[in-house]
């Protein structure tokens, strides 16, 4: 289940980048179509929320861009780790990555700043790859050391 997790965490932002290739090269692509299908299930695709390249909107948001491509960092880390999860440390960590996201939400929501897509996305690199070391180290079970 573990190299499973840690495939898809590598498998996903590749299958973003090759579908946002293949509509760059044709818009009317079925790889590029299904991918960006699939993103629309998760992410709400907000044009003015997205990095573009060559004119084409990426197949998430900024902020889901950042999730997806720092995810496969914290996957393998957790992967090298080798131990369960250590709940305390561990979810503090979590709740430590996740304060620059929740940042710019509530100033943005609470209409103090304007927020860039760049800050989005800079913002959840540090979520994505905590979420993926939280759910590997989890996924290890209960044979696994968890203190």
């Amino acid at each position: 289940m573990i190299k499973v997790l840690v495939a898809a965490s590598l498998l996903w932002p590749a299958l973003l980048a090759a579908g946002a290739g293949a509509r760059i090269h044709n818009e009317h692509s079925w790889l590029g179509s299904g991918v960006y299908m699939a993103a629309g299930l998760i992410c709400h695709q907000r044009d003015n929320r997205s990095f573009h390249t060559h004119g084409m909107q990426w197949p998430v948001c900024a902020r889901c861009s950042g999730l997806y491509l720092a995810a496969p960092l914290g996957a393998l880390a957790a992967l090298a780790g080798g131990r369960g999860l250590r709940r305390s440390r561990d979810l503090k960590a979590l709740a430590l990555a996740a304060l620059p996201t929740a940042t710019t939400f509530v100033l943005e929501y609470g209409g103090f700043v304007s927020i860039t897509s760049t800050q989005r996305f800079l913002a959840a690199l540090p979520l994505g790859a905590a979420v993926a070391w939280v759910v590997l180290r989890a996924a290890r079970g209960p044979n696994a050391a968890i203190e």
